[in-house]
């Protein structure tokens, strides 16, 4: 959309230096659909508002896709050739000749409501554009195309797309080629609540599967669960924070469950979509979140589910830290007395899990970075030393009120990288040299390079508890520095300090969400908190 513009250093170079911005959720969970015989195009107009510097404007947005003109339950339905056109009016163009703004470069993130038989799932199709000209008067087309998500489903019964909010993301530059002043805008647009057209995008008929035995068009066996109460993910912010915070908003998710959400019991029967990643080699079906089955709990085991977000301070974008598996072996409490009262402290082990390897999934980032070509990394975060979770109680009855610190010792993994889709040989031992680190309240207690996490919890007897606590969850957030990296590239190419010189820095806020524990080595574990098959029953939905 823009032409190339000149500059002193190689785009490939640049595109290198970009290659682990920010993090992205992988798409998640929910329930499922199929397999196509012919194809259906749509083009869809629909008409939007959209928040601009000088106040909400009508847009329009164009939708094209081609989806299977029928299913069955079990297989695959992958929109293909998707293409969003958001056509900004005059007044877009206005703004952004106020900022001095010459080019930009487009992202998109449309939220899209998948449904079935009453119950609906949220996903997010995402698309990147190439620069264009900001023209000298309006109005302003960008056109953007990405991969979307792949959607199954258990259960017979038409599947409906419906299109919903719209994110865009711009990056600015200046007619020099530098980053304009601000360097971002973010651009929220929502369907227009006066327009007689909606947002339909498609209906897929799900016909029974050959195992399935469901007469087409019947209900799920599981529609009498509640339905999924996630709205469309939210879409990119590359404006970012500025003041180390709250963590800015990076790319959107899809389909994640709310907070407190429970995930059915192992072999219950789906009766909504289940959206699957986009990424290349996702299975259909697959699980949205990694297994979490501690095979040797003890009566004091905790296995839980993490998640949460972290800014990349110099990229100016923040990073989605992907549903992860950890085990906790709860240590033995202890009481001081101490002049405020009495305390009962605690100190319990914990280690991630991923396939028997102490670590997160590994996981897709993709990112826009001004002036840079679409890049993707898949990256994972590695545990390297001790892990632990220490909680301090002022148990003043009936007032309690609680510390409790993480601390572990994980470096940032780079597994591999594409720049426009091709692959970039990062080696196999890209790494930090290094663990994450942050300041340390105790350090002769807590020696060397770790990173630190802090939340507070509280309660008042008889009301529930509030904030943090060990088993029940809660926010834990930190300022973490990411270190320089080593052992990146291959056949005698050097990209350390490429990837230093993008991402290494101090002042990268984090805000990690824990969810509700599993007592996974009890004769007869909650089943409010746990899976049949001792699993933790609640998944945690990132915040900001």
């Amino acid at each position: 959309m823009r032409g190339p513009r000149p500059t002193t250093r190689p785009s490939r170079v640049r595109a290198r230096g970009a290659t682990i911005a920010a993090f992205v959720a992988l798409a998640p969970l929910l329930p499922a659909a199929a397999a196509a015989v012919e194809t259906l195009k749509v083009d869809a107009a629909l008409s939007y508002v959209c928040d601009l510097p000088s106040g909400p404007r009508p847009a329009t947005v164009r939708i094209t896709a081609a989806f299977p003109e029928r299913a069955s339950v079990g297989e695959e339905i992958r929109p293909t050739d998707v293409t969003t056109t958001v056509e900004l009016p005059a007044a877009a163009v206005a703004d952004l000749k106020a900022l001095k703004a010459a080019e930009v470069r487009a992202e998109t993130a449309l939220g899209v409501a998948v449904g079935q038989n009453g119950q609906e799932t949220g996903a997010a199709w995402r698309g990147t554009a190439q620069p264009v000209g900001v023209p000298a008067e309006g109005p302003l087309a960008l056109v953007t195309t990405g991969d979307v998500p792949v959607v199954t489903t258990s259960a017979a019964g038409d599947l409906s797309f419906t299109a919903g909010n719209l994110d865009v993301g711009l990056a600015l530059s200046a007619a020099d080629g530098t980053p304009a002043d601000p360097a971002s805008l973010s651009v929220r647009c929502a369907p227009d609540a006066d327009a007689e057209q909606g947002g339909p995008l498609a209906t897929v008929p799900v016909a029974p599967g050959p195992s399935t035995g469901e007469p087409s068009g019947s209900p799920s066996p599981s529609d009498s669960a509640p339905p999924s109460s996630s709205p469309p993910a939210p879409g990119p912010d590359p404006s970012g924070s500025q003041d180390g915070g709250t963590p800015t908003r990076g790319l959107p998710q899809t389909g994640e469950s709310g907070p407190g959400a429970e995930r059915p019991r192992e072999g219950a029967p789906a009766g909504a979509p289940e959206v699957a990643d986009a990424a290349p080699g996702a299975s259909a079906g697959a699980r949205s979140v990694p297994t979490c089955r501690n095979e040797q709990a003890t009566p004091t085991t905790l296995t839980a589910y993490i998640t949460g977000y972290s800014n990349v301070r110099k990229l100016n974008g923040a990073n989605i830290i992907p549903v992860s598996c950890v085990f906790i072996e709860q240590g033995e409490p202890g009481i001081e007395f101490r002049p405020d009262g009495m305390h009962v402290v605690q100190k319990s082990d914990a280690n991630l899990f991923h396939e028997g390897r102490k670590q997160t999934p590994p996981f897709k980032a993709t990112f826009l970075t001004f002036g840079f070509a679409p890049t993707t990394a898949t990256l994972v975060l590695e545990q390297v030393g001790p892990m632990s979770v220490e909680s301090d109680m002022l148990a003043n009855f009936p007032v309690y009120t609680s510390d409790a610190y993480v601390r572990a010792a994980l470096v940032l993994r780079v597994l591999d990288a594409r720049v426009n889709g091709t692959p970039l040989d990062v080696g196999p031992s890209c790494r930090t040299e290094k663990p994450l680190t942050s300041v340390e309240p105790d350090p002769a207690k807590y020696p060397g390079d770790h990173l630190v996490l802090h939340g507070t919890g509280r309660q008042v007897i008889p009301d529930p508890a509030t904030g943090y606590q060990l088993t029940s969850g809660g926010a834990l957030t930190g300022e973490v520095t990411i270190p320089a990296f080593k052992g990146c590239g291959a056949g005698g190419e050097n990209l350390d300090r490429l990837f230093t010189a993008s991402i290494s820095g101090p002042g990268n806020y984090i805000k990690q969400i824990q969810g509700q524990t599993c007592s996974a080595g009890l004769e007869d574990p909650p089943m409010d908190q746990c899976t049949e098959d001792r699993q933790p029953r609640v998944i945690p939905k990132p915040e900001r």
